[in-house]
């Protein structure tokens, strides 16, 4: 007697094989979120500190040499700071300075930004013009690239000297993030 040949159906491997690859593409999203965690790196604008930055490792054309966000009667702060000049500060110069100059509803008019000396420095504040019904703000900083923000107010168009700070690019604590892991496995089980 002839045995008889039996054929497997071969339908029932796929769905195991795709839920194994299903189950695979999950871990391996929730490995590299967990290394964006732990490496605290977000690139969020909020995180930088602009006040932190550290020349180029090029040379320096002077000890304690600085860079600014430079530019000349700019619309808005957005294209000043996209398009200023890579350049290095005069030595005659320890500051940034900014003046900002806008409307009473708040829309800048002008924007110019530079590196500037301490006797520059000595006209910081906000000056309303009833005339034209425009404001003047002007402020100066001191340290690499600090000149990023635009002064609006008596608040922050000020003479800041500042200091290095280091803040913390995370926002979720460190005990939580095995909590998160199997928050993305547990619909997987």
């Amino acid at each position: 007697m002839e045995r008889p040949t039996i054929y497997l159906h071969t339908n029932w491997t796929c769905p195991i094989r795709e839920t194994r690859m299903l189950l695979l593409c999950h871990i391996l999203a929730v490995t590299i979120l967990q290394i964006l965690i732990f490496s605290e790196n977000w690139a969020f604008a909020k995180n930088i500190n602009f006040y932190n930055v550290r020349p180029p490792l090029d040379p320096t054309p002077f000890p304690n040499s600085f860079k600014c966000f430079t530019c000349e009667n700019a619309g808005d702060n957005y294209n000043c700071n996209r398009w200023a000049e890579d350049k290095w500060c005069p030595q005659d110069t320890q500051y940034c300075l900014t003046v900002h100059h806008f409307t009473s509803h708040g829309r800048s008019t002008s924007i110019t930004k530079k590196c500037a000396s301490k006797n520059e420095c000595h006209f910081v504040g906000c000056r309303h013009s009833r005339d034209s019904e425009h404001t003047e703000c002007r402020s100066c900083c001191e340290g690499m690239i600090c000149n990023v923000e635009l002064p609006t107010n008596h608040t922050n168009a000020v003479f800041a000297v500042m200091h290095a700070q280091r803040t913390s690019g995370s926002s979720v604590p460190t005990p939580y993030l095995p909590l998160l892991a199997w928050l993305f496995v547990l619909p997987l089980l």
